[in-house]
């Protein structure tokens, strides 16, 4: 999981990702060679990047799918949901709320807006 550093929303939330019994390692944008992973760097600005254990990349709330399929069956079939047919229209405009949102949110600053990307 990829997260930027200059959001205090996105920081926070990867500072507690874990509690949901994930198995993934969240770093931020800052100190990763988006490159060479293959992460455009535009886009994770926006939405939180990850790389599944096959390699593929995910953005926003493919992304979060992507990761709760790393842990317990609960949050495996979250996941699942997330990216079924029914699931996904609900989670992406969940997702993009938060992002629009996440200046507002716990742990959010002025430097978490969208407008400033």
């Amino acid at each position: 999981m990829f997260n930027d550093a200059d959001c205090g929303f996105c920081m926070r939330t990867a500072e507690h990702v874990h509690r949901l019994g994930v198995d993934v390692e969240a770093r931020t944008l800052q100190n990763a060679d988006l490159t060479e992973l293959g992460i455009d760097a535009d886009r994770a600005h926006v939405e939180v990047a990850a790389i599944d254990a096959d390699g593929a990349i995910h953005y926003g709330h493919e992304a979060w799918a992507a990761i709760l399929r790393t842990g317990a069956w609960p949050w495996r079939a979250l996941g699942a949901l997330m990216r079924s047919r029914a699931g996904a229209p609900v989670a992406h405009a969940a997702y993009h709320w938060v992002a629009a949102n996440r200046s507002r949110l716990p742990g959010g600053t002025p430097t978490c807006g969208l407008e400033r990307r």
